[in-house]
């Protein structure tokens, strides 16, 4: 996830969506749901994205959805440079061993996320002049954090989002200041510091072609150095309808073949009317009422969309189920998801399984139904 917020939300919000937004109005979740765990427990995990006040377990409906539904489970911006290491000589692990504990309690893999990436970055290290400082900063980082859950959680992601959409290194200020070879490095970092912990590279659009070479050839270049990644990620925030399955079994087949696992790390279905697919949050599109044609309901006819989306693309993950470790959705429920404040700042999405209500969705039940 891209959104970046403010530490109010890091301190407990959920999300500025759940703020602005008026509530369907559905009766409260049922107890007698089938379980998404329960239904994929003998082909991968099924995770969700957690925010800081889910994690301080704020609204008890939301954990018992969490504790119900998941096996999984990924920080959304705890665990992100800016509010783990905020200042050069100063960790704050506050809600990261907090994470740990709720995943330990409720049986939960955690994905830590992230330790490489260019946005989110504590304002320290962008005014960082030397180079040697900054290779200082970027060493000691990765050794200390993925050093402090060495065997409390499952994986890590340890770099996000390197590359281009057309497979070239993105201009970073870790690739201009330390060099090509930081992608490696990284790894190597991780992989000494906490060696029991699958390594994954997570990226966006990288079942793409382009991008996916480009993402073949980071995983290949890590390999050759004799290097350990376990893992590549596919974040797969994608737009309904216009999803392409060729591309993503492709993907699977391809990452699979590098001897590595496949993770679905970031899944939501955007239904809302969009520009471009991704996930690069400097590409905005301009507020306007239009943009926002839904702001109390989604139509019948977009939720069946949504819900068709959802069952091929399971019906695909069930198909490369020896493949795939994870299955991970970018939050619990919609009132929860960034995609209400991106690209267009305060419209009301619908990307998820569950409602603002913490219902289930019909594109829920598509996804139980894809294993029958």
């Amino acid at each position: 996830m891209r959104f970046k917020y403010t530490p109010l939300f890091l301190l407990g919000l959920t999300s500025l969506a759940m703020t602005h937004f008026k509530p369907e109005t559905r009766p409260a979740m049922s107890v007698n749901l089938p379980s998404l765990k329960e239904v994929y427990k003998d082909y991968f995990l099924i995770g969700t994205a957690l925010n800081a006040g889910q994690i301080d377990e704020k609204n008890p409906k939301e954990i018992q959805l969490v504790t119900e539904q998941f096996n999984a489970a990924t920080p959304e911006n705890i665990m992100k440079a800016e509010v783990i290491h905020p200042r050069w000589d100063q960790y704050d692990f506050t809600y990261a061993d907090k994470l740990v504990e709720f995943g330990k309690k409720n049986k939960l893999a955690i994905n830590a996320h992230t330790l490489i990436w260019h946005s989110q970055l504590p304002g320290f290290v962008r005014k960082i002049k030397s180079n040697d400082s900054l290779q200082l900063f970027f060493r000691n980082h990765i050794q200390t954090v993925a050093g402090r859950y060495r065997g409390k959680v499952q994986s890590w992601d340890v770099v996000n989002e390197a590359l281009n959409e057309d497979g070239t290194l993105r201009k970073s200020i870790f690739l201009n200041r330390l060099g090509e070879n930081y992608i490696t490095e990284a790894f190597k970092l991780a992989q000494e510091a906490s060696p029991e912990t699958d390594l994954y590279y997570n990226d966006y659009n990288n079942e793409q072609p382009a991008k996916r070479a480009g993402c073949i050839a980071i995983i290949k270049k890590i390999q050759a150095a004799g290097v350990r990644i376990d893992g590549v990620g596919i974040q797969g925030h994608w737009h309904a309808g216009k999803i392409s399955l060729q591309h993503i079994e492709e993907s699977i087949l391809q990452y699979s073949a590098l001897g590595i696992k496949v993770a679905i790390t970031e899944l939501d279905i955007e239904v809302l009317k969009r520009d471009f697919q991704g996930a690069e949050v400097s590409q905005q599109m301009k507020n306007d009422k239009g943009l926002n044609p839904y702001p109390n309901a989604l139509p019948d006819s977009l939720q069946q969309k949504l819900a068709s989306d959802y069952e091929a693309l399971f019906k695909l993950f069930i198909k490369h189920k020896d493949k795939i470790s994870r299955v991970t959705f970018w939050g619990v429920h919609d009132g929860q998801s960034w995609l209400n404040g991106w690209p267009v700042r305060g419209r009301t999405n619908y990307p998820l399984l569950f409602d603002r209500q913490y219902n289930p969705k019909p594109a829920f039940y598509k996804v139980i139904q894809a294993n029958q």
